[in-house]
């Protein structure tokens, strides 16, 4: 599974963006026996809180994508997040559009290593935790950094998303 496309592209951008996780070191990814779909799924097979999950939301924001990093300890208010953005409509995205939009399926959506850049938004809540964990691409690819690495390699804008 290491050897799958979309885990290459979210280690070739970790590695070229020097990534560190909570500890400080590389930030790695790693394949987990199973997949993992859900937050509360990937912080079990990782024994970690939920809330350290780094949930990757794609949303049809009228039209364009929108990847919105959460806390998986909360929902997105996609109501109250489209008035602050000023779009019509925040939409959950189709499988058909995010994987055009990131090269990866619902389920192991990365916050990087997409074909072009998606605007991307990351929960401030995100900030309490000393290391956080996000999907490497496929469903049971994850890997391990910190919000403010988050925030610096994805290019991300801090924001309340809940």
């Amino acid at each position: 599974m290491q050897s799958h496309p979309n885990v290459r592209a979210v280690q070739d951008v970790l590695d070229n963006a020097s990534a560190r996780n909570g500890s400080g070191s590389p930030s790695q990814v790693q394949i987990l026996p199973e997949a993992v779909h859900t937050a509360a799924a990937a912080a079990a097979a990782l024994g970690i809180e939920v809330g350290q999950i780094a949930n990757s939301l794609i949303f049809n924001a009228d039209g364009d994508p929108l990847l919105v990093l959460t806390s998986g300890a909360h929902r997105v208010d996609t109501a109250g997040l489209a008035a602050r953005l000023g779009v019509t409509a925040l939409k959950r995205a189709t499988p058909e559009f995010v994987r055009e939009h990131t090269g990866q399926p619902i389920g192991g959506v990365a916050p990087l290593g997409h074909p072009k850049p998606v605007r991307t938004l990351v929960d401030s809540a995100l900030a309490g935790y000393d290391e956080i964990w996000a999907a490497g691409g496929v469903p049971q690819a994850v890997f391990p950094t910190t919000y403010a690495e988050l925030l610096r390699i994805t290019g991300g804008t801090p924001a309340d998303v809940a």
